[in-house]
This record gives C-alpha cells, structure tokens and sequence, in this order.
C-alpha cells in the first residue's frame, strides 16, 4: 500500500497539474523540479557551509562543503544528486546533503557536475570522479580525513557514487571505504525487470521520464556505452567496497537496484538491501512531507557513521 504522506504529496502535485518530466525540455523541467524541492526538502542541518569552485575536466565545477560540528579530521562523504543526468543542483539537495553531514559526522562534498543534454555522458561521470580525488587531496585543507571516505548518491547519482567506487579501485585512486546507493540506475536501457512494467506509470518516476533522461545524456555520448552507465553488467563486481542499497517499493528502478546488490553480494562484497516498500523513486529527499524519508536519510547516515568510524 502506498505510504499516505507520499500519497498526499502525489495528489497535490497533481492538483496543481504537475507534467510528466519527459514533457518538458530540460531548462522547464529543472525549473519544475526545483520549486518541487522546495515543498518537500529537508530543513538545513546543523553544519557550516563552504561553497567553492575546484577545477575539473571541463573547467571550474561548484561543489558544496557540510561540515559538521565539532573539532576533526572527519571523514569524507562525497554525495553526488539524482535527476537523470539532466536535472537537479547543489540547492535542490541541499537538505539531503546537509542532513547527511551533521547525521554521519562527515565532512560532505556534493557535487554540481555538468548536466545532460548540454553535457551529454562522460562528463557527469569524469567531474564526480575529478571531485573525489580533490578531495582526497585536499583533505587536511578541509578538516577531513582522506583515508575515510564514503560515496552516496540517489538515482542517477547512486550510479555515479558506485561507478566512481569501480574507478578508484581500478585506477590506483582514492581508497573508498563504504556506498551507500539510493535507488540507483544500474542498466542502460529502460525495461527488463517486473518493476518497470508494474510501476512504470503513475508513481513519480515513468518509464517514459526515464527513456528521456537516458536520450539526452545518452545520445551524443562522445565515449562507447561502458560500466559507467551500466554497473550492473561490470565484468568485475569483486573488491568493492561494503554497500547499502536503498530501494522503493513502487519504483520502476526497484528491481534493477535488488539485482546490483544481490551481484555484488555474490561477488563477495557486504551489501545490506534496505527495502521501503510503500513509498516510490524520489522519495529519499522528501524529507520535509515524509517520516520514511527521514527515516532512510537517518539509515544512510547512521550506515556511513559506523562504515568510517575511526
């Protein structure tokens, strides 16, 4: 049964005749997405906040420092935002991540990577992975500790956390500790598991909205289709870090997060699935309407604390 706060949330917006993401062109659709946002986000967490600029592959990329109260070095969290490649920024997320900082006790780094279609695939990938080995680099800078490090994100971003986690291991690159994957996309094609076809229609995320957040960043890709976007058809899944994979019920991405998680566990990695089965894709940053929201951001949190704990 469908969670009756997202239920609420879900009639409002189509009271006040919210589109179908794949509707809108890109600038509409981010436009939409944020004053979305700002109905339902988490307040602030109780951190300091350091907005900078660092240089990354396609010129300067924003990030945004949490930093959590307290004397350090804290360990490092890099959380990288969903929205299908295509929409989403550092103030759409900024209570998830904040929440994250003051919940985990880490020194969070959310990344503003460039966005589809203007900056189709590699470039989300290639300025994620850029942000983490800054911050690995610029640990001491920051008050954090480079020798604990965790990778987060929810929908597009999960996929950008554990691919960054597959190309630190196979790159000599940052030791990543812990993943804490929200609903991520896991395969390059729309379809394939029994959730698309039971939940791909009516619950926030379509299969439509997917087929058109995966054209525009797909499309004028300038590198062949790899592991990147397709993390569950990795050859090698083994000496990852631990994981938790947080999925929704009624989500069209539900069964594709299940089948990542049960790969890797079998390639020997620790997973622990955590299931919410009554609340639907996009949930997690509904922190501000929804309690199982709060909930999961306290799991994620609480996970990440123990995974880095000194």
């Amino acid at each position: 049964m469908l969670d009756k706060q997202l239920e609420a949330v879900m009639q409002m917006a189509a009271e006040q005749g919210a589109p179908d993401f794949s509707d809108l062109e890109p600038p509409e659709c981010r436009a939409f997405f944020k004053e979305f946002v700002t109905s339902v986000d988490l307040p602030q967490g109780d951190v300091d906040v350091d907005n900078r600029t660092i240089p990354g592959p396609g010129g300067d990329l924003a990030i945004r420092i949490y930093k959590p109260k307290g004397s350090g070095p804290h360990p490092i969290l890099m959380y990288f935002h969903g929205g299908g490649w295509v929409i989403g920024g550092l103030d759409d997320y900024n209570g998830v991540a904040s929440n994250l900082a003051e919940k985990a006790g880490c020194v969070t780094i959310a990344v503003d990577y460039r966005l589809a279609p203007e900056h189709p695939y590699p470039a989300a990938v290639e300025d994620c992975y850029a942000a983490l080995e800054w911050a690995a680099a610029n640990a001491g800078e920051i008050g954090a500790d480079a020798s604990r490090i965790a990778v987060s994100g929810d929908s597009a971003g999960g996929t950008l956390a554990t691919v960054c986690a597959m190309l630190a291991r196979d790159n000599n690159g940052p030791k990543i500790s812990y993943q804490a994957l929200v609903y991520p996309v896991t395969q390059t094609k729309t379809g394939g598991f029994p959730s698309y076809d039971k939940y791909g229609e009516g619950h926030l995320l379509t299969n439509r909205a997917m087929d058109y957040f995966r054209k525009h960043y797909l499309d004028g890709a300038s590198e062949p289709l790899d592991f990147r976007v397709d993390p569950l058809n990795h050859g090698r899944l083994a000496d990852l870090p631990p994981a938790l994979v947080l999925v929704a019920g009624f989500d069209p991405l539900h069964d594709e997060g299940i089948a990542y998680a049960e790969k890797m566990n079998e390639a020997g990695v620790h997973v622990v699935v955590a299931d919410y089965p009554s609340v639907a894709h996009g949930f997690f940053m509904m922190g501000g309407a929804l309690e199982a929201s709060r909930q999961a951001v306290d799991q994620a949190a609480g996970a990440v604390r123990r995974a880095l704990a000194a």
